[in-house]
C-alpha cells in the first residue's frame, strides 16, 4: 500500500471546500491511461449536485476502445460528462469554453461569468490545459508532480472565469493496485516508490493484456511467463546485461517504466471497468476481514485485562 498525503495537499482540500459554493461547473482532469485510478474519490463530496466535466487527458497515450468504454461509464453518474482531448490536439481542448458556458444555467450567466474550478491529481496535465484555455503561459507546467501550490484566477474568452487548484492526492490509496497504475504513469514522486516493484506490476499487465506490444517493443520471438523473466529478457535485448550475463534488474525496469510513460510502446489503457470493480471488491472484503479480525483481538485483551483484575 502507497501512502502519500503531504501537508499542502490537506490545505487544498480545505480551500477548495471553501471555494466550491461560488462554483457553476467542475472541471476534473484524469489521465486516460488510468481513469479509475486518477480519479479523485473526494471530488465529489466537494462538487455535491454542481455539473462535473471529467477530462481525459492524454487520449492520445491511451487505448482508444478503452477509453470510450470508460466515457460512457462515467456519463451513467447524474450531471457528468466526459470528453477526451489531446495536448497534440489544441482544438479538442478549446472545446471545453463552450462547454462549460452551455452547463451554466442562462440565469447565473446573465449575473456573473460561468464560473469553473478545475482540478486534478498531481501531474495529469492540468497546468497544459490551462495555459493551452488561456493561450498563454499562465501556470507552470513540468513532470514533477504537484507543481501548483496555490489556488488561482483566470479570465478566459467565452466569459468562462477559471480557478485553478492545486493537485492533491488522498489520504489512502486503495485498491492497492491503483498506486501502481499511478506510478506507471508519474502522478507519484520518485522517491515514494521503487522502480522494479513497479516495472514487474507493469510487466505482469502487459503479458496479459498487450502481449504483441511487448514483443514487437522489444523484439522477443516468445514471452516468458513471469514478470521478473520479461524484465530480464528486455534487459538482455536493451544491453543491461553485465559480466557473466546477469541482468541488472533496476536498469531494465527503470528503462521500461521510461519507455512506457514516454508513450513508446504504444497506445495502452493500464485498468478496465470490469478490473476495477473486481478490485474494488476484493479490496473491501479484505478490509472486512482485518476489522473482524481486530475486533476479535479487542475482545481477547479485554477478556485478558478482566481475567487479570480478578
Amino acid at each position: 500500500m502507497i501512502n502519500w498525503f503531504p501537508g499542502h495537499m490537506h490545505k487544498a482540500r480545505k480551500d477548495i471546500a471553501e471555494v466550491m459554493p461560488q462554483i457553476d461547473v467542475v472541471i476534473e482532469v484524469i489521465d486516460a491511461r488510468i481513469p479509475f485510478s486518477s480519479e479523485n474519490p473526494l471530488v465529489p463530496s466537494l462538487r455535491g449536485d454542481k455539473p462535473l466535466i471529467k477530462l481525459f487527458n492524454k487520449a492520445d497515450l491511451a487505448d482508444p476502445e478503452l477509453t470510450q468504454i470508460w466515457i460512457e461509464k462515467m456519463e451513467q453518474e447524474s450531471g457528468v460528462k466526459a470528453i477526451a482531448v489531446s495536448q497534440e490536439r489544441p482544438e479538442q481542448i478549446r472545446a471545453l469554453l463552450p462547454l462549460c458556458e452551455s452547463l451554466v444555467p442562462e440565469k447565473l450567466r446573465s449575473i456573473h461569468p460561468a464560473r469553473a474550478m478545475i482540478m486534478g491529481i498531481p501531474n495529469v496535465g492540468k497546468s497544459t490545459i490551462i495555459n493551452t484555455l488561456a493561450g498563454r503561459t499562465i501556470a507552470k507546467t513540468g513532470n514533477e508532480a504537484g507543481i501548483t501550490k496555490s489556488q488561482q484566477k483566470i479570465k478566459l474568452d467565452n466569459n468562462v472565469l477559471l480557478t485553478d487548484t492545486p493537485g492533491f492526492l488522498w489520504p489512502k490509496l486503495t485498491p492497492p493496485s491503483c498506486g501502481f497504475r499511478l506510478a506507471i504513469t508519474g502522478a507519484i514522486k520518485e522517491t515514494v516508490y521503487d522502480y522494479g516493484e513497479i516495472a514487474f506490476f507493469a510487466a505482469d499487465y502487459l503479458y496479459q493484456f498487450y502481449p504483441d506490444t511487448l514483443k514487437n517493443r522489444y523484439q522477443l520471438e516468445t514471452l516468458p511467463d513471469n514478470d521478473q523473466e520479461i524484465i530480464e529478457a528486455i534487459g538482455i535485448k536493451r544491453g543491461c546485461a553485465g559480466k557473466g550475463g546477469r541482468v541488472d534488474l533496476q536498469k531494465a525496469s527503470t528503462l521500461l517504466i521510461n519507455e512506457i510513460r514516454a508513450g513508446l510502446l504504444g497506445r495502452i489503457t493500464w485498468e478496465t471497468p470490469s478490473m476495477v470493480q473486481d478490485e474494488i471488491i476484493k479490496a473491501e472484503a479484505e478490509d472486512l476481514k482485518k476489522a473482524e479480525e481486530k475486533e476479535a483481538r479487542d475482545r481477547e485483551r479485554k477478556l485478558k485485562t478482566k481475567k487479570n483484575r480478578r
